[in-house]
């Protein structure tokens, strides 16, 4: 995949090294046009360095232009008030605008990401409105500061990756569920779990780059979100299970992928708001907590359903027959099996290996939890 890379004037310029360089680790081409004031920042060599190709500063008769207006993606990053505003009347007057226009009547997806003050954003916001309509995508700034600044990379480099995918979630609403729920014993304990968040996150990634739009309901988690995606964040199971009546009627696909609490404390005549002394001995009654998969359908029959279903140290044999379990319960489409006990796939790993069961059985061996997410979307596409 080739992205043409569009540095201009923006003293986030100096942010372009790192995102080039991560474009290139997601296996991307990139070449580079800067336009002038981008150079007066950003020194045309570093953008060389990291691209390994000559960089674009002007037009010649090779017609740069034309030559790489046919790429896989334009990426104008950062995007002034300037560039927005000349490719949004269509003003050719330095070699990014007139690569812009010529992208545009080719229909090459074009990606702009703002980088200015705030006051400026405001006032081009009828420009950025119009190109939205013509197919534009624009990458929200963070505002802070009264500006409008660069977005994480990471954030910018997805987008990237959504733009140039074969889209095959297109269309899709996509929930997520990822990270541990927590159950209050007194105002500042509580019963949780070591889940991170991170397979979630990685299934809601590839649902989103396969261009779905992805909404992560959240317990404890220990990385972080995207700003691409929509986000609920909850505490307790209850809480989440609440939330997810409220909006689950809404998606068409929904990934069971937090590690909830089995139990909560009964605390039946206790005070929750209170702390409890630790001067003496205490002994919790524990009660089941609602078991959310098992509602999922009764919420959206129509639902596509994957559920988790975590053991530890046992057989894959066993494994399945607890995914199958699972399945009979919920009315799950299928369930994603994974044994604890088994080293470097436990919670907080970087890593997983799992069983995906439903009439049959596909086992991934010890991978990271990016190749296994992928699998588990490849199967959701192939339900759908």
């Amino acid at each position: 995949m080739e992205i043409v890379l569009c540095v201009t004037g923006s003293i986030a310029s100096t942010e372009c090294v790192k995102l080039a360089r991560e474009l290139k680790r997601q296996d991307f081409d990139v070449k580079c046009f800067m336009s002038e004031d981008a150079c007066s920042i950003l020194h045309p060599n570093a953008m060389e360095f990291a691209t390994g190709q000559k960089v674009i500063t002007e037009l010649t008769g090779d017609i740069e232009h034309v030559k790489y207006a046919q790429t896989d993606l334009i990426l104008v990053a950062p995007a002034t008030a300037n560039i927005i505003s000349k490719f949004a009347y269509k003003i050719a007057d330095n070699p990014i605008s007139t690569l812009l226009i010529t992208g545009f009547g080719y229909s090459t997806p074009t990606v702009f990401v703002p980088s200015m003050h705030e006051s400026m954003y405001r006032a081009v916001s009828q420009n950025i409105e119009g190109l939205k309509q013509e197919g534009i995508i624009f990458l929200e700034p963070k505002r802070e500061e009264g500006k409008a600044k660069f977005p994480n990379i990471h954030d910018i480099v997805l987008q990237a990756l959504r733009e140039t995918s074969d889209g095959k979630l297109r269309g899709k609403k996509v929930l997520v569920s990822a990270g541990g729920t927590y159950e209050a014993i007194d105002s500042v304990r509580g019963i949780t779990n070591m889940s991170s968040g991170k397979m979630g996150l990685e299934i809601a990634r590839e649902a989103f780059i396969q261009g779905a739009d992805v909404t992560m309901i959240n317990g404890r988690v220990d990385v972080p979100i995207p700003n691409l995606f929509e986000r609920v964040d909850v505490t307790s199971t209850n809480e989440m299970m609440d939330k997810l009546r409220d909006i689950m009627p809404d998606y068409d696909i929904f990934i069971s992928a937090a590690a909830v609490s089995d139990f909560k404390v009964d605390r039946t005549g206790g005070n929750e708001a209170q702390k409890i002394s630790s001067q003496e001995d205490l002994t919790l009654n524990l009660k089941p907590g609602p078991k959310i998969i098992n509602k999922v359908k009764e919420v959206n029959p129509d639902i596509l359903l994957v559920g988790f279903k975590a053991e530890s140290n046992v057989s894959e044999e066993e494994l399945v027959i607890s995914a199958r379990k699972q399945i009979e319960k919920s009315g799950a489409n299928f369930v994603v099996a994974n044994d604890i006990g088994i080293e470097g796939s436990g919670f907080g790993s970087e890593k997983n290996q799992v069983v995906i069961v439903d009439d049959d059985t596909t086992s991934v061996p010890l991978t990271s939890k990016k190749v296994v997410a992928k699998r588990i979307v490849e199967k959701i596409i192939q339900m759908i």
